[in-house]
């Protein structure tokens, strides 16, 4: 009798094993509180099912952390970034084209507001004409 390998699964690359232990890795990134939000809720890492559940859900914890940490400049910049999957690049090249004459008639703005009239010049070839001189104290 011969018996046949059962064929693997895999799940985004991964064996049943590896999702697992990328489970118990990544589980441990995350809060207290989420890791017993996981647990009361039936999250195990045991059956494919389960396994494959729990690794979207702390996908999903993970993910919002994330975006939590980002800063405001940031976050601007992942949103242009998610904006321009959908242009084509044509359209991105016109909008970046328009952005950077608006931000020259902007200088010139501010120049007209704020003209720099005055020339600053600073010489260091001369020395400091200010001199130390060392003291001695003498014990009497």
């Amino acid at each position: 009798m011969t018996h046949k390998k059962p064929c693997q699964i895999f799940f985004q690359g991964m064996s049943y094993r590896d999702v697992q232990i990328t489970n118990s890795k990544n589980r441990t990134k995350l809060h207290k509180e989420e890791q017993a939000w996981l647990q009361e809720n039936s999250y195990k890492n045991i059956g494919w099912d389960n396994v494959i559940n729990l690794f979207s859900k702390i996908e999903e914890f993970l993910n919002k952390h994330q975006f939590a940490e980002l800063t405001l400049e940031e976050l601007f910049l992942e949103a242009d970034r998610i904006g321009n999957k959908y242009l084509t690049s044509q359209e991105i090249s016109e909008f970046n084209h328009k952005l950077a004459i608006e931000v020259n008639e902007i200088a010139e703005k501010i120049d007209q507001q704020f003209p720099d009239t005055e020339v600053e010049f600073i010489d260091f070839s001369t020395s400091s004409k200010k001199r130390y001189r060392h003291k001695k104290y003498i014990k009497i």
